[in-house]
């Protein structure tokens, strides 16, 4: 009942948005190259799921890539967090660089990967999103080691506690929902990063090129099929990682639904 009552009036919101944008381009009459109709999306999606445009695998193959970048990221960032918390010294060297990769504009950095690792190859993909995936997660991971409560560290220091024992009881158990929080961000940011890799050239079984191919022959329903479909991925994406968040830290207030004090 309470899922019911935090999720209908986001429905109710979409369901309403959709009714508008149908009623609204059956009306004025919009042309289809402009802005399609729900209606013609969907009837789009249903025509081109396995056969022409063949969204279906080509919506695999870009799940794979982009599966592919947010594990590269996250297993990168999370291994800079433990090293910059463990050694406050390479602060100042290792924060820097990973500010500048999170500076590094996607759209200059994708014909850069698709010349490292070969343009067919998958890799130039993942390493675009795990670019855009490194920084989110390296950055809440360790504000997560870092910001512990004072008290919690005196007392173990009191049990003359180790720093591996520090971090294994105390660091972690903190980081863990700042590290949630940045993979919530980060499964979109992958997705992001594999379709615009894919713009600059690759398979064409993929939704990037899917929409490069629909736009230059004006079929901007299959665009727009292709578009809802990426987002379907990147909400299923999301609320994978919120059911993680209720098996790692059913403890934590957010998971709880208590309200911050």
């Amino acid at each position: 009942m309470d899922a019911l009552r935090r999720y209908l009036p986001a429905a109710l919101i979409l369901v309403g948005v959709l009714v508008a944008w149908e009623v609204g381009v059956q009306v004025s009459g919009v042309q289809g190259f402009i802005l399609p109709a729900p209606s013609a999306i969907w009837a789009a999606l249903v025509e081109n799921w396995t056969e022409a445009y063949a969204i279906l695998p080509a919506a695999r193959v870009t799940l794979f890539e982009a599966m592919g970048g947010l594990i590269l990221g996250t297993v990168l960032g999370v291994i800079t967090a433990f090293v910059v918390s463990r050694f406050p010294a390479s602060r100042d060297t290792v924060l820097p660089l990973a500010i500048a990769i999170n500076a590094i504009p996607i759209i200059a950095f994708a014909p850069v990967a698709n010349n490292w690792f070969g343009i067919l190859s998958p890799l130039s993909k993942m390493a675009i999103a795990a670019a855009l995936v490194y920084f989110p997660i390296m950055i809440n991971v360790l504000r997560g080691l870092t910001q512990v409560e004072a008290s919690a560290l005196e007392l173990m220091r009191s049990y003359a506690a180790g720093p591996t024992a520090v971090t294994r009881k105390v660091r972690v158990p903190n980081a863990l929902p700042f590290f949630l929080t940045g993979l919530k961000v980060a499964t979109t940011l992958s997705l992001i990063g594999a379709v615009v890799g894919e713009y600059f050239g690759g398979l064409s079984a993929t939704l990037g090129r899917v929409v490069v191919a629909a736009a230059s022959e004006l079929r901007f329903d299959v665009t727009w099929a292709a578009i809802l479909i990426v987002s379907l991925i990147g909400i299923v994406l999301y609320l994978g990682v919120v059911v993680l968040e209720r098996l790692l830290i059913p403890w934590h207030p957010s998971v709880r639904g208590e309200r911050p004090a």
